[in-house]
């Protein structure tokens, strides 16, 4: 496919206000990451402007509607912006990723006694400043293809969610000391898979397997390979008496769903963090599946590697 529109995805501004109490040194390294990512986008655009494609750059704050009429986008960021991207893309545009702000070890090491000083992890980010041009010349050419990447399907009550999950989603009780309780069993062609499970617990996360080096990972869950279908289960700190330990952590496979009922007055489902969420209430049937439009993502090297593995 020839590439000739480009949308170039930029982090969200935030507030550049310091409170009046932070540490000078802490100021001081904030105020470089926002001069990084900055050097980031102009040299990004730089590059674009040398290149016989058409483009423009809009600000992940102004992005609303679903993209659509461009040949590739370009999140300049970290997997924050990819994953804002991914909310409003289907399965027919590739994202590359560009991670304009990354982590530097010696920095971490520095400042270790005094903050954490971990930049973006761009976990997902093909590209940065040093090879950008290098991989945008080998999408442009043919030479790079995009993987596919699987996202969850949500379900509530047969309606399913206009938003699908890169990462991960969370089912929980809208207040965190409060608690969660839900139902659950796996089913495949419509069918009881596995027992049904009643469980009182601080909410349930499912996750993709891009999603599973994160927050999942964190919980006790495992890294899955990045291009596996599968979805990966985790019951949160399950407090229920007698609950099988072995049916609190799990895969829904490539062709089952997970079916839960929620049993409390209020709930919500956060989609890849708590910025996209949706209200739940008591008697709630919450359908969660593979079945979502794959998302197209321009992967780094050491990622698809591992997927060969």
């Amino acid at each position: 496919m020839t590439m000739k529109r480009l949308l170039l995805l930029l982090k969200p501004s935030v507030a550049s206000a310091q409170p009046s109490h932070t540490h000078p040194r802490v100021l001081q390294f904030l105020n470089n990451r926002h001069k990084v990512h900055g050097e980031s986008v102009y040299f990004c655009q730089e590059i674009l402007r040398k290149k016989s494609v058409e483009w423009k750059a809009v600000l992940g704050n102004n992005l609303t509607e679903p993209i659509n009429n461009v040949d590739l986008v370009v999140a300049i960021g970290g997997d924050g912006t990819l994953l804002l991207a991914s909310h409003l893309m289907d399965d027919k545009i590739p994202v590359l990723g560009v991670n304009s702000d990354p982590t530097r070890i010696d920095e971490v090491e520095k400042f270790s006694g005094e903050f954490d000083a971990a930049r973006s992890t761009g976990h997902l980010c093909a590209a940065t400043v040093e090879n950008f041009e290098q991989v945008l010349d080998g999408i442009l050419e043919n030479r790079i293809t995009p993987s596919k990447l699987t996202r969850i399907k949500i379900s509530v009550n047969a309606l399913h969610l206009p938003t699908y999950a890169l990462n991960d989603i969370l089912v929980a009780n809208p207040c965190p000391a409060s608690i969660s309780r839900f139902s659950f069993r796996i089913t495949k062609e419509n069918q009881p898979f596995s027992p049904l499970v009643s469980i009182r617990s601080s909410g349930l996360r499912v996750s993709t397997a891009a999603g599973s080096t994160a927050a999942m990972l964190s919980a006790g869950g495992f890294p899955m390979p990045i291009l596996s279908p599968d979805l990966q289960y985790m019951v949160r700190e399950p407090i229920s008496p007698g609950a099988a330990s072995d049916s609190m952590h799990g895969l829904i496979k490539h062709d089952e769903t997970m079916n839960t009922t929620w049993a409390c007055r209020k709930g919500v489902i956060y989609i890849d963090g708590s910025h996209i969420n949706y209200a739940i209430k008591d008697g709630d049937i919450i359908q969660i599946s593979n079945k979502a439009p794959s998302l197209k993502v321009f992967l780094p090297d050491h990622l698809l590697g591992l997927a060969k593995m």
